[in-house]
């Protein structure tokens, strides 16, 4: 066997794989078949990869498209192994994408890959890091199917100013968010309270707020940890589940991270 695949995050339509291959120039290729539709973002090592869509030869930063049912092929005639993280959708979730990104027309991919693009960069290193922290899988998966989605249709994507209602939608969002930060919020949670599809109320959050609601629920909470922690002796690690984090160790890093400080040091400051 010489490919390893390690589940890293999911929900209703789509999953996220960190999936290894060790092959190399004399391992045999042979046929398999998309079981849903995927954009799998090459991490390190090179590959061929050959659909019914097309063929090219991918490398890190490549974006490997593949339809659902499609037969592809995958060889490495040149070098051994490579590591991608791949997003797997069904094709009703991306239909749904579709209908929200301006320029779509339909769902699916008529090419086989996207070459490292510089409009893809930031969006790649941000699933790479997500990697690490499975619960920003979800956005990570919607924005990247949007961006997949606009950069095929060769439609400019149109600015759009949100309507009034669907400010309200997410005005409400933001109170639920204060007053729940604690909570599991998960995207699909929240954009069903909005009363709005996933990738449409995560487009019109962070056009209206200046970022997604998982880095406005983490800011949140490290808020109300940092003003817990000036203000209360309660232990560090109470405040730290008390505010929504499943781990202290989750919690001192992205606490360092945004503060500066060690939860600790922040407090003693």
């Amino acid at each position: 066997m010489t490919t390893f695949s390690q589940f890293l995050a999911g929900g209703p339509g789509w999953h996220v794989r960190d999936i290894v291959c060790t092959a190399g120039p004399a391992d045999a290729t042979y046929e398999e078949q998309h079981a849903q539709c995927c954009i799998a973002i090459v991490r390190s090592g090179s590959f061929r990869y050959r659909s019914t869509q097309g063929s090219a030869v991918l490398a890190p930063g490549s974006l490997l498209l593949g339809n659902r049912g499609a037969c592809f092929e995958c060889g490495h005639e040149h070098a051994a192994g490579d590591r991608c993280l791949s997003f797997q959708f069904e094709p009703a979730w991306l239909e749904g994408i579709a209908e929200a990104v301006p320029g779509v027309r339909k769902a699916g991919f008529a090419r086989a890959h996207l070459p490292p693009l510089p409009a893809l960069a930031g969006l790649v290193a941000a699933a790479e890091i997500a990697a690490g922290e499975p619960e920003g899988l979800e956005e990570i998966a919607l924005r990247l199917a949007g961006a997949v989605a606009s950069l095929l249709s060769d439609e400019e994507r149109r600015v759009e100013t949100p309507s009034a209602r669907d400010q309200r939608r997410i005005t409400r969002a933001l109170r639920h968010i204060e007053a729940h930060c604690e909570e599991p919020l998960s995207l699909d949670t929240l954009a069903g309270q909005a009363a709005m599809s996933p990738y449409h109320f995560l487009r019109t959050f962070r056009a209206l707020v200046g970022m997604t609601p998982h880095q406005y629920v983490l800011r949140t909470r490290l808020h109300r940890a940092a003003l817990l922690l000036r203000r209360t002796d309660q232990p560090v690690a109470g405040i730290a589940f008390d505010c929504g984090f499943g781990d202290l160790s989750t919690f001192n890093r992205r606490f360092r991270r945004v503060m500066g400080a060690s939860p600790s040091e922040y407090r003693s400051a």
